[in-house]
């Protein structure tokens, strides 16, 4: 018999299995969570080994071919324990490929094989266990005995440089870390984390604020909170306070916000109350900071871990918290590869942890909310806002009468008028970005239509270009009409360019700043100009959905919404919602602070009941509302559905794909619906069509999405065309 080392790793490619690797002779048997370079067809690629056996097998079975890991890149695991587990139940959940939610989960660098150091002048110390460890206990591992003791004789650390110079090996070092005996930190984080906690006393707290924060305080293990609070209420003052006794006992708290406007502002909020170092995570940080502050959580150095979804998979050493603020929002779900929930993800994770969990919103989703009224997550309410601040009043303007190329009333520019000079800040929120969402021919009707996608162009004045929103194809403003020649050309619609153009022209006085994704792109961008917005520099502020949430504007007391209907027109089901949620969260930056604020809705149909609901800024009204036409749709919360897309240069093959899908004999609790084409049917050149498969249960939905699957792997079709599974989906279109 031969004693034969297998593993079992987790390879980037996408096919749901792990692959079997064997180990050779005379190399170390990796832990699970280490990371090996192993051959994976004619390519060698970066896996992370997730099960070892080593076992008896006869000689002509240990000679069967498996391959050989190549090397192993880690003395001890990069991922613990609880972060495999939580890669695991994301990859069964959304049915993806376990490499594949591998490359979500690892900073780029370390799935390129790099180093998990963190750069600077990284110290090894003893932990208060290693300090009483006996050398004497290691005579059986020499190294470690080395290791253990020079840093007995430094008791402030000693720089890896110079444990390198005296021929400590790094296994050694690890291998002390792996006891719980010895530590890598930054002398810098240390020297913190002397300091007295706080840097600034806490705010008095309110009532409903201090009830709040008592019942976090006391939260023993897992228990999931809806910090169910209207804005202005004084939210972030609540996770402040439920973290400083977890801080001061030396625990790590995860907070997840959910774009990266928010984050430079949520930062100098908790360096600003707290004196213990705060790492951010984004999209916005380059390969190497982002790996930084992975290595830094990991270690424990990082206290207050804050970041946009994907932070969710950051490991800790001593979690005790974790915050997902703006709960409701769809810019914390995934929309392309691992298409996960942030949110989700963060419960999840609190249960494997232990710890409790809070979801915090002014606008809390529908799916969280009836989770609340269940009594399955614990409802915390705020209703007063903070301070004298007092509830905006929201009035609909009647638009119907307006003409097309005339985005703003006369009443909302009247009210811009009279708000600017009294010295406060107006905000007008226009979902919808460049200058003009049409350009078309006045004599012939000929529009600017892109050649790839089912949508028009959208004209961008500043740069003279034509651009698709979809495919970001793009070209020059024509001179004149591609199909009749003329001249006339003229614009239809309004962006946000145009908007701030004409508020300049309007108000040549009062400064007017755009904040959207074209004024944003450089490094930096965004953050200047928010610092400009709430210094109150800019007198008119013109922007997308990034200043919707989060801001505190202290001089801002109007806001105009502009197209306020499409939402609430939508084909997809959560439209009403979406629309509602965003209302209100625009009509919360107003009046936060002595003045009260006043939020005025353009609409093209003021008659809509939503609307006039909306006038109350009561959530909860608008809320109960939408979740009885759910309940008779039997629509998410009452019923679990998952979008099957698919896309191919030739429609036919499509919907021959899922024709054949959609007869397959599954669980009758499952309803197949489709497949239908998508409600944007070519984007990039590509036809779409897609197919909802619902249920009232979760189990049968995805006992039929493992049929499908199991079908599709292996479908001619399937190889012609793109498809992608949404379990959960939040956007339909």
């Amino acid at each position: 018999m031969t004693l034969t080392r297998t593993l079992k790793v987790a390879v980037p490619v996408p096919l749901r299995r792990l692959f079997d690797y064997s180990v050779p002779r005379g190399m170390d048997l990796p832990a699970p969570g280490c990371r090996v370079e192993v051959e994976f067809g004619r390519r060698n690629l970066i896996g992370i080994v997730w099960e070892q056996s080593t076992q008896e097998q006869a000689a002509e079975q240990a000679s069967q071919k498996l391959k050989p890991i190549r090397r192993v890149l880690d003395a001890a695991p990069v991922m613990d324990p609880d972060l495999m587990q939580l890669c695991q139940r994301a990859a069964d959940y959304y049915h993806h490929p376990i490499g594949d939610v591998l490359a979500t989960a690892l900073p780029t660098l370390l799935r390129q094989g790099q180093d998990a150091q963190v750069s600077g002048e990284l110290f090894w110390c003893l932990t208060p266990r290693g300090q009483h460890a006996e050398v004497d206990a290691l005579s059986r591992a020499p190294r470690q005995q080395q290791a253990l003791s020079l840093l007995k004789e430094h008791p402030h650390g000693l720089a890896v440089p110079m444990l390198s110079a005296l021929s400590v090996p790094r296994s050694a070092l690890q291998a002390l870390e792996k006891k719980g005996w010895a530590e890598l930190r930054e002398m810098a984080a240390s020297e913190s984390s002397s300091k007295q906690l706080l840097g600034e006393l806490p705010l008095p707290p309110g009532i409903e604020q201090e009830a709040a924060i008592r019942a976090l305080r006391e939260a023993n293990g897992f228990a999931p909170y809806l910090l169910d609070g209207i804005t202005g209420s004084g939210k972030t003052e609540v996770y402040l306070q439920a973290m400083e006794p977890l801080l001061a006992a030396g625990k790590q708290i995860l907070v997840l916000v959910p774009e990266i406007g928010l984050t430079p502002q949520t930062v100098r909020r908790f360096e600003k109350r707290f004196n213990v170092p705060v790492e951010s995570l984004h999209s916005g940080m380059t390969d190497r900071e982002r790996l930084h502050g992975w290595v830094r959580s990991r270690l424990g150095e990082a206290r207050i871990i804050l970041g946009t979804r994907s932070a969710i998979f950051t490991p800790m050493k001593s979690p005790a918290m974790i915050i997902v603020d703006e709960a409701h929002d769809s810019s914390l779900k995934q929309q392309e590869g691992l298409r996960y929930n942030a949110r989700d993800l963060a419960v999840w994770r609190a249960h494997m942890l232990d710890i409790p969990v809070v979801l915090g919103s002014a606008t809390p989703s529908l799916e969280t909310l009836y989770l609340a009224e269940q009594g399955r997550y614990r409802h915390l309410r705020l209703r007063e806002r903070a301070g004298d601040a007092r509830p905006p009043t929201l009035k609909i303007e009647d638009c119907r009468e307006l003409p097309g190329h005339t985005p703003l009333s006369p009443r909302s520019l009247k009210a811009i008028a009279d708000t600017v000079n009294q010295q406060q800040q107006v905000l007008v929120f226009l979902n919808r970005r460049g200058y003009a969402p049409v350009i078309q021919c006045h004599d012939c009707g000929w529009q600017a239509e892109c050649e790839r996608c089912d949508s028009f162009l959208t004209w961008h004045k500043s740069i003279g270009r034509l651009i698709c929103h979809h495919c970001t194809h793009e070209r020059r403003v024509p001179a004149h009409c591609p199909k009749c020649g003329s001249s006339a050309l003229t614009d239809a619609g309004s962006g946000t360019e145009k908007i701030a153009e004409q508020l300049q022209k309007a108000f040549p006085k009062h400064p007017v700043l755009r904040i959207d994704r074209d004024t944003t792109r450089r490094k930096g961008s965004l953050d200047a100009a928010l610092a400009k917005a709430h210094s109150g520099e800019a007198s008119i502020l013109v922007g997308t959905q990034m200043l919707a949430k989060g801001h505190h504007f202290a001089r801002l007391t109007l806001a105009i919404v502009l197209d306020a209907d499409g939402g609430f027109l939508s084909a997809d089901f959560r439209g009403p919602e979406h629309a509602s949620q965003l209302i209100l969260q625009v009509a919360g930056r107003t009046g936060r602070e002595a003045h009260r604020g006043t939020v005025i809705i353009q609409s093209r149909h003021p008659d809509n009941t939503l609307l006039h609901t909306l006038l109350s800024g009561d959530y909860a009204t608008i809320a109960a509302r939408l979740l009885a036409d759910r309940r008779m749709a039997g629509l998410p919360p009452f019923g679990h559905v998952a979008l099957l897309r698919c896309e191919s240069m030739k429609a036919n093959e499509c919907i021959e794909l899922l024709d054949q899908l959609a007869v397959l004999p599954v669980d009758p609790r499952v309803q197949l619906l489709g497949p239908v084409p998508a409600p944007l049917e070519r984007r990039q050149g590509r036809f779409r069509f897609q197919l909802l498969l619902r249920a009232d249960l979760r189990a049968p939905l995805h006992g039929a999405i493992g049929q499908l699957l199991h079908v599709l792997d292996r479908h001619p079709l399937a190889r012609r065309c793109r498809w992608s599974l949404d379990v959960d989906p939040v956007d339909m279109l």
